[in-house]
């Protein structure tokens, strides 16, 4: 029979807030009054009312120059050109794929907008329109790139590249999009021997490094041999400690991730969840960071 962990509730102390990157962050709620000063351009997340620029979401005041918004803490992903997304294909059209990307609205794959397997660039015909779900079905997960955002909001995205396309065996972890940080790549092999993938949507793929990049697919075949328990084991740790790292509301990078993953070593993957041993490696993790900036 095995063995079954019995825990008592207990009241933890909340990490250090002091220790948190950046110092402390100007955060407002709706309704509360950024400034009174009439020299500032309103931006996201805020209006205009009696001279005055108000919150209109519960976020951080983010000042650009003259241009004041609020970053909002919980909010679904709203696309930028130029993002990496992770997404699962929801429905096949005619001439497009529906994606969920995590944002307000469905995105949009465009048929137009994809290299045929093999990384083939040309006009696609009417037998490319039929053999669509050759390339794509409902269920399949890809990694993307956002080319433009639709006037409702809506995002389009594109795979024009051999670094994009269908993901294969690997483990999908579900995080707040504020969460991840925006980097040059958001592509990492790391030295652990697993890679990830950051989607700025807070979708985070994780997934085997590959031995070899195999270019002669174009990202429409998915590699579906069986994993080895050690690559398992890594993947699991490494998704294990994302979650803490989102616990205690840590961005996340590949450093944050891979320092995590190495004060985790000395325990064992399922414990990596149990508050006290989250707090631990969290806190180790985030003094390295804190080391490394100083």
């Amino acid at each position: 029979m095995a063995a079954v962990t019995m825990r008592l509730p207990a009241v933890r102390a909340p990490l250090d807030s002091s220790a948190s990157r950046g110092g402390e962050k100007h955060l407002v709620a709706p309704g509360d009054t950024i400034t009174t000063d009439t020299g500032y351009m309103r931006g996201h997340g805020t209006y205009v009312e009696d001279d005055k620029l108000i919150a209109s979401v519960a976020g951080v005041v983010e000042r650009v120059n003259k241009l004041v918004c609020v970053r909002a803490l919980k909010a679904r992903y709203n696309g930028e050109i130029g993002d990496i997304v992770v997404g699962r294909i929801t429905e096949v059209q005619q001439k497009r794929w529906k994606v969920e990307t995590n944002s307000r609205l469905d995105s949009v794959l465009l048929l137009s907008s994809i290299n045929l397997p093999g990384g083939e660039l040309r006009r696609k015909s009417a037998e490319d329109e039929l053999a669509m779900r050759d390339y794509l079905q409902e269920g399949d997960l890809i990694s993307a790139e956002v080319q433009s955002i639709f006037s409702d909001g809506a995002v389009s995205l594109h795979t024009r590249s051999l670094k994009y396309g269908k993901l294969a065996q690997g483990v999908l972890v579900q995080v707040s999009p504020s969460l991840v940080k925006r980097q040059k790549t958001h592509f990492h092999d790391l030295p652990c021997g697993a890679s990830v993938i950051l989607g700025n949507n807070g979708f985070i793929w994780i997934y085997p490094t590959p031995e070899q990049k195999d270019d002669e697919a174009g990202g429409y075949t998915a590699n579906l041999e069986p994993v080895p328990l050690s690559d398992r084991e890594v993947i699991s740790r490494l998704r294990n400690c994302i979650m803490a790292l989102v616990t205690h509301k840590m961005m996340l990078f590949d450093t944050s991730i891979l320092y995590c993953y190495e004060a985790s070593l000395p325990h064992q993957i399922k414990d990596i969840l149990k508050p006290e041993v989250t707090e631990e490696i969290v806190l180790e993790a985030r003094q390295r960071l804190l080391d490394s900036e100083g």
